[in-house]
């Protein structure tokens, strides 16, 4: 019977310290959890600061090549290309 009483024992500290390690655990997900989702948020707000800026930059060198800056003339005269038939295809569309 002492046998007994000592497994019991013994088991119900394992299982304490099991439960306290699990509660551990359940503690250090929701944390990392938490963390995750801040960080992915970030994330999304850098990609969308990044993309506005690389949108910036385009602009901003259709207004140099427009102003005399030799470096991206081609550039903006195919875009100017590109909306002018943009354009003819509206008209188009609009008159049928």
């Amino acid at each position: 019977m002492n046998k007994l009483t000592e497994l019991i024992d013994s088991l119900e500290v394992k299982f304490f310290k099991l439960n306290q390690k699990l509660i551990q655990l359940e503690k250090k997900n929701s944390e990392l959890e938490a963390l995750l989702l801040k960080t992915t948020q970030e994330n999304n707000v850098k990609q969308s600061e990044i993309a506005e800026l690389k949108k910036q930059l385009e602009n901003l060198k259709m207004v140099n090549s427009l102003l005399g800056s030799d470096e991206n003339k081609r550039e903006t005269k195919l875009k100017i290309n590109s909306l002018i038939r943009e354009i003819d295809n509206c008209i188009a569309q609009l008159s049928d």
